[in-house]
């Protein structure tokens, strides 16, 4: 309905290591979808290249205190030497208070990192605030990448989450080859269900050129996630005018 024709699914921590749904998921798509997988730090070779072999194109570890404790970022790092061999990336949820403690670590990454949310910083605050500062600087990185989703989650105003809006569209400018979109659907652990048309419709704002809707919606996501050729004729969300 959005007229989105490829998408990522991210395993949902409910589901645990067992990413069997999302699999299915992207087998029933016919190569227009891909997957980001939750494994613990003890599976084996063989069980990422498993995954890679369904469509699974990256591992992602969670910092957040409402979804449990996570691996030591240090293990983490030193597992990207094996994503890095998948071609893989490494994706990190955390909140903003965090990024200070990870930041020097994520730079040690043996393959690119996404961050999700725009590192849930506090849109209440203001671009000059430390850990907005902060992850700029870890963009300054070329191994670094951030999706600029989440407005919900960072707005403290609520719809249509105007507030949020001057990071991602500051993240866009400044790092436009290595930022990702999505609508976070179906929104878990979230204190309300935002409407998907009024994220789709805030990339007027968020990207406010052709050039830079194509390079966020189709060309990074086709480089990160290395889908195959196109489908036809490729098709993405037009904001409202």
């Amino acid at each position: 309905m959005l007229g989105i024709e490829r998408c990522v699914v991210v395993q949902s921590t409910c589901h645990g290591f067992d990413n069997s749904v999302v699999a299915d998921t992207i087998a029933a798509r016919g190569g227009a979808y891909r997957g980001i997988a939750l494994a613990p730090l003890s599976a084996s070779d063989r069980t990422l290249q498993e995954l890679h072999d369904k469509g699974f194109r990256g591992l992602r570890f969670n910092f957040m205190k409402h979804l449990g404790s996570a691996a030591a970022i240090e293990e983490i790092i030193k597992l990207t030497a094996r994503l890095a061999a998948l071609e893989w990336h490494l994706e990190v949820h955390f909140d903003s208070a965090s990024i200070d403690e990870l930041a020097p670590w994520l730079l040690r990454s043996a393959t690119p990192v996404v961050i999700d949310h725009m590192g849930r910083i506090d849109a209440s605050r203001g671009l000059a605030q430390p850990a907005f500062r902060a992850l700029c600087r870890l963009m300054d990185d070329p191994r670094m990448w951030v999706k600029v989703s989440g407005s919900d989650r960072i707005s403290r105003q609520g719809p249509p989450y105007s507030d949020a809006t001057p990071y991602a569209r500051l993240l866009v400018d400044r790092f436009g080859d290595r930022t990702l979109w999505g609508t976070d659907w179906p929104h878990p652990n979230n204190e309300h269900v935002p409407d998907d048309g009024v994220l789709t419709e805030l990339l007027g704002q968020i990207a406010p050129s052709e050039s830079l809707r194509q390079a966020l919606l189709v060309e990074n996501p086709q480089r990160l996630y290395r889908f195959p050729a196109l489908l036809g004729t490729e098709t993405r969300p037009e904001p409202a005018s």
